[in-house]
């Protein structure tokens, strides 16, 4: 789990819309914060490629990403959202994926699948109203 020093942060602070009473014109709540990911020391290459991939369209050209927070009436919560929801990210894209193998079924498991829906057929046909045969 690779952790992202605050140094590698930048935050921006604007009015936000929504709920906060007189303050909302007054105070600037709203965080912008921006995170380099194309050259971030804090993160290996592998997990830089599945963290720029993950962002999707909070992805700059530069490679900077961008999340705004607005969920909360006061700044420090909404730094600190801002900052979860980049941890969050990063500790995701930190996971290597697991590459699955692909097998073939073998002979026996074919023969039981298609015994057993021979055996499911029968009990189903079965079930009809009888004929007056």
């Amino acid at each position: 789990m690779t952790t992202i020093p605050e140094e590698e942060l930048e935050f921006r602070f604007y009015r936000a819309g929504g709920p906060g009473g007189q303050n909302v014109n007054k105070v600037s709540t709203a965080v912008q914060m921006r995170f380099d990911a194309k050259n971030s020391p804090s993160l290996t290459e592998p997990v830089k490629a599945r963290l720029m991939k993950l962002a999707g369209s909070r992805l700059t050209l530069d490679g900077v990403i961008l999340i705004n927070a607005v969920r909360h009436r006061t700044q420090e919560r909404n730094r600190a959202d801002a900052m979860e929801r980049l941890q969050a990210m990063v500790d995701e894209a930190s996971i290597k994926p697991v590459f699955r193998v692909p097998t073939r079924p073998t002979r026996a498991s074919k023969e039981r699948r298609l015994q057993a829906k021979t055996s499911r057929s029968a009990i189903k046909s079965g079930r009809g109203r009888p004929s007056l045969d």
